[in-house]
């Protein structure tokens, strides 16, 4: 017997009073029985369908107006039984509470939602709860224990997996970051917490007005393992001592500058290719940007080291392991900052990444050529990269002019803040330049002919275990091979030896006090490289050969019109580090504002010391400072009438020069292997290395590359190259991620051309580089 207090004895009776008076009938999939909603149905029944047969009689009102008074009362059952929570903590109508903590406000929030419940949805019940008038456009929801943004605003919670347990973020997406720039200096920038981190810098760039920013990322800053862990205070002070004063900037915000897509030729000159100073005023530069307002100097213009204590401080690598471990920390371009634990305000380091450099235009990349620049200063100051003492003092002799111009380039640009230039003609005068190609001499004899070289030329071919040195040959340079026979008059018989340096890598090994000219090839072959050596007798020698090299590697023969003006770069690059070997005379007034402690790396300021204690036990207090100082001045002569940009570019140039330039290392254990080695990574070759003394093992180009692939459960790297040929290693103190996109990086890059005016394909650089997205 069913009672009529109950819901279901309610819910018969007013169906079986009321059917016979009302036409309608329950909506469908429902019955007389109580289902946990019958009140709506009798609401629906009484008040939208409600279509009398016959006037009612008294009976039937009085019917009528008890089955209100039950609705009634079962609506206030419902509200009862809303409030009764089930053990697993959901309520018995379904919902269940879900907290968010409001980090703008302290606040913890808590929200009645079903899994239904879209996080758009949710986003506007916690607005409203909050009641706070302020603009919430730029914030979202934050999953903390899955480190995962909720984006997608049309998804459901039940979608995303979101339960009661689940502890929500509603924080902005724009956060305050402490960005290093290549010049050591920091900046306060807004970052897009949420976006990727390659759109991140892409955004960075933007506004600072940095072409091709796909060549840089973020870089968590590394620690210096010789020294004890210092309070955070100390390091504040550190980082402070460097801090930029300046407004916020906020990638994104006004309308900032920036050049079109990759390429475009008809994009108008924007800086002076003679000092890099703006062709128009700062607002060319940046816009509407906050950073118009500040010192834009810090980015374009080249500060000097005002101190040696700060170049003390700075972590410098003692060995190829240290530098291995300073590459743990680029960040996952395909993941946002907040996915890699970066929290608000910290300090990360915004570098080149990729080693190629597509298109350096002084007319559009001031400031990307002068970042570059101090990047490059920065590796070897800090010993990043290996130099001989020649190549040192070149460096020093360079820094120290361009150091001098940048002074008079900003004292000029503060003189002449208001001058303009007239864009139509700038942009008529690039065009011409454009469609003349340059000033280049074509010569009937370059299309009919091509030159050759021969002669005498020492070749080595080094081996393990071996005792053979240089053994002298005549060759002759002819297309893109050399072939090498014993004596002059066997060059018209069968060669000894034959290369085509077709697709080769070519390591310039001079040493101009030692009078070394040597030439190092690697040439590709089924299984990786083969090691050649070159010496040449002399500069003019030397010259003539490495431009036919380089022309060769290529795929250029020398009847191409860059083979002389690379001749004659090279012999003024060598030309740059003639010095006197020892310098009688040293200047009793040696200029004040040059300070060698800050031109020169520690360990040849070591060197000279130690030369000079065994020289002579006894010297004048400053007696070496001087005479580094002297040969400083000394390798200035050959750079002087260079102009600001000329002498960044040269110093660029010389950096890209150098042996080990380009190479990004990893320890790795290879398969097979039985200790740890290295694997360098350049943008064109894999690297096995010898991790002790960086010798190369084996090389392996990308050119000849099928595929790579990553097993993410034991994290190994394999790469598959022509004639079956196959590398495997795992990567021990680094997540093979980073090696992964280091390879699809220059990949992704290697597509570049001028011909192409469109914008960046991301969408490619994470299919090459993101491997599981």
């Amino acid at each position: 017997m069913q009672t009529l207090g109950s819901p279901v004895g309610v819910a018969d009776c007013a169906g079986h009073c009321l059917q016979s008076n009302f036409c309608g009938s329950p909506p469908s999939g429902l019955s007389h029985s109580f289902v946990g909603c019958s009140w709506s149905w009798l609401g629906h029944l009484l008040f939208k369908d409600f279509v009398p047969r016959a006037p009612l009689s008294s009976s039937r009102s009085a019917t009528l107006l008890t089955a209100r008074r039950l609705l009634d009362s079962l609506q206030e059952g419902a509200m009862a039984l809303d409030g009764i929570r089930m053990p697993d903590g959901c309520y018995a109508d379904g919902t269940w509470e879900l907290s968010v903590h409001v980090t703008d406000l302290s606040r913890d929030v808590t929200l009645r939602v079903t899994g239904e419940v879209h996080i758009g949805g949710v986003m506007l019940k916690l607005v409203e709860k909050l009641d706070v008038k302020k603009d919430w456009s730029d914030h979202a929801l934050w999953w903390e224990k899955k480190r995962t943004w909720l984006l997608k605003t049309h998804w459901t919670l039940d979608k995303y997996g979101i339960q009661a347990d689940a502890k929500l973020q509603f924080t902005p997406q724009h956060k305050l970051l402490r960005l290093q720039l290549p010049n050591m200096k920091y900046v306060k920038v807004k970052v897009n917490f949420s976006d990727r981190v390659f759109k991140a810098v892409s955004d960075i760039c933007k506004t600072f007005n940095i072409r091709h920013p796909e060549e840089l990322s973020l870089l968590k800053k590394p620690r210096d393992p010789t020294k004890k862990k210092k309070k955070k205070l100390d390091d504040q002070s550190e980082d402070e001592a460097l801090e930029l004063e300046g407004p916020l900037i906020t990638p994104g915000s006004g309308s900032i500058y920036s050049s079109p897509g990759l390429y475009s030729k008809t994009m108008t000159p924007t800086y002076d290719a003679h000092d890099g100073s703006p062709l128009s005023p700062t607002s060319a530069w940046f816009g509407d940007s906050a950073l118009s307002e500040g010192n834009p100097g810090i980015l374009a213009v080249s500060q000097p080291i005002t101190s040696p204590e700060i170049l003390a401080k700075m972590f410098k690598p003692q060995a190829l392991l240290d530098k291995a471990k300073i590459n743990q920390g680029w960040l996952d371009s395909s993941r946002s900052l907040m996915e890699q634990d970066v929290k608000e305000n910290e300090a990360l380091l915004l570098r080149f990444k990729y080693y190629s450099f597509f298109d350096l235009n002084p007319k559009y990349d001031a400031i990307r050529i002068n970042q570059l620049y101090e990047q490059a200063k920065w590796a070897i100051l800090l010993e990043e990269i290996e130099c001989t003492e020649e190549e040192m003092m070149m460096f020093a002799a360079l820094q120290y002019h361009i150091n001098k111009l940048s002074i008079m380039t900003s004292e000029n640009h503060l003189n002449n803040s208001d001058k303009e230039v007239d864009e139509v003609d700038a942009a008529l005068s690039d065009l011409e330049i454009t469609l003349e190609g340059g000033k280049t001499s074509t010569i009937l004899g370059d299309i009919t002919s091509i030159p050759e070289l021969a002669d005498y030329i020492k070749v080595f071919k080094p081996k393990k275990l071996t005792l053979k040195g240089y053994k002298q040959y005549w060759c002759t340079f002819k297309d893109t091979s050399i072939s090498c026979y014993k004596s002059k008059e066997e060059s018209s018989g069968t060669p000894a030896h034959q290369m085509n340096l077709r697709g080769c890598e070519v390591t310039p090994d001079v040493n101009i006090s030692g009078q070394k000219f040597n030439i190092k090839l690697l040439i590709p072959v089924a299984d990786g490289m083969n090691e050649i050596w070159l010496r040449c007798d002399n500069e003019k020698q030397y010259a003539h050969w490495m431009a036919a090299c380089r022309l060769a590697s290529k795929g250029k023969t020398m009847a191409d019109s860059s083979y002389n003006p690379e001749v004659q770069n090279i012999l003024s690059f060598l030309k740059m580090q003639h010095l006197n070997p020892d310098p009688q005379f040293i200047p009793e007034q040696i200029t004040a504002d040059i300070n060698p402690e800050c031109l020169v790396s520690p360990r040849y300021l070591k060197k000279y010391k130690n030369k000079q204690e065994k020289g002579c036990k006894k010297q004048m207090p400053g007696y070496i400072r001087d005479l580094i100082t002297a040969r400083i001045l000394e390798a200035h002569q050959n750079v002087a009438q260079m102009s600001l940009i000329e002498a960044k570019m040269r110093f660029i140039q010389a950096w890209q020069s150098l042996p080990e330039f380009g190479i990004t290392h990893f320890i790795a254990r290879f398969q097979g292997g039985k200790k740890e080695e290295l694997i360098g990574i350049a943008y064109n070759r894999l690297i096995r290395m010898d991790a002790g003394t960086g010798d190369a093992i084996k090389t392996w180009r990308f050119s000849n590359m099928k595929q790579w692939n990553v097993n993410w459960e034991i994290k190994m790297v394999t790469v598959e190259f022509a004639d079956e040929v196959r590398l495997s290693f795992i990567c021990t103190e680094v997540d093979c991620k980073v090696v992964h996109e280091f390879i699809g990086g220059y990949i992704f890059l290697s597509t570049r051309a001028k011909d192409q005016n469109e914008s960046l394909d991301e969408e490619m650089f994470y299919k090459l580089t993101s491997g599981w997205v």
